[in-house]
């Protein structure tokens, strides 16, 4: 499981993931809660598959937690997770998964683990602390009931995000036994490819993505 993350700011996000269109302006956070407006990155799709289309990388905000664009009401406890297996089949993150995927960039994210009977916080990051991770995301357009304030609504339309996770690797088993899907550069052009619609494909996709090489230390919020 993925609950706390933390992310990197602009300047690092637009030079490790090529964005050229910047719609936010995010500072760094060392502490992300979900339903937080958080950054992403995607290739907005505008006339994307047609003859002549041009993409455009673009670093946008969503709300963690995502909202599926059928959903009646604003979800009490919010999809901030989909599970990497079933994610192309769960009517939640199906259509999404297929046509709207992100980066959520990352420096790394958190995991309580319980010792002598106190929870303790573990921080698990890449070795080099200047590495951006992408946790492979999914986004989805809600529109937002009238009279409902929420923050990160755009012109009555709010975009909500959650983060992959698979079963954790055996060097953060003993963390937790789930963790986000990290996408590496070499593959990024293709998560974030949004002609690629086929959910047997996406899942091929899904299990080409290696687990990334973390290492967890313990960590102080104070």
């Amino acid at each position: 499981m993925c609950g706390r993350f933390a992310f990197p700011g602009e300047d690092e996000i637009l030079m490790t993931f090529g964005v050229r269109r910047v719609v936010i302006h995010p500072k760094s956070s060392t502490n992300v809660a979900p339903t937080t407006v958080v950054p992403i990155v995607v290739e907005d799709a505008g006339q994307a598959g047609r003859e002549g289309s041009v993409l455009t990388r673009e670093l946008r905000g969503a709300r963690w937690g995502l909202i599926p664009s059928w959903a009646k009401e604003l979800y009490t406890r919010p999809l901030i997770n989909a599970r990497a297996e079933t994610v192309t089949e769960k009517p939640s993150f199906r259509t999404a998964i297929r046509s709207r995927r992100a980066i959520v960039p990352a420096t790394g994210y958190y995991e309580w683990v319980m010792e002598n009977g106190v929870k303790v916080p573990y921080f698990l990051h890449p070795k080099d602390d200047n590495t951006i991770l992408g946790f492979a995301g999914l986004y989805e357009w809600w529109r937002v009931p009238q009279g409902l304030t929420i923050a990160g609504t755009q012109d009555d339309w709010l975009c909500s995000m959650a983060i992959l996770t698979r079963s954790a690797s055996d060097d953060l088993g003993h963390i937790h036994d789930r963790m986000p899907v990290v996408v590496p550069s070499a593959l990024v052009d293709d998560w974030l490819d949004p002609t690629l619609t086929d959910s047997h494909l996406v899942q091929d996709l899904i299990h080409a993505i290696p687990d990334p090489q973390l290492i967890a230390e313990p960590h102080s919020f104070s």
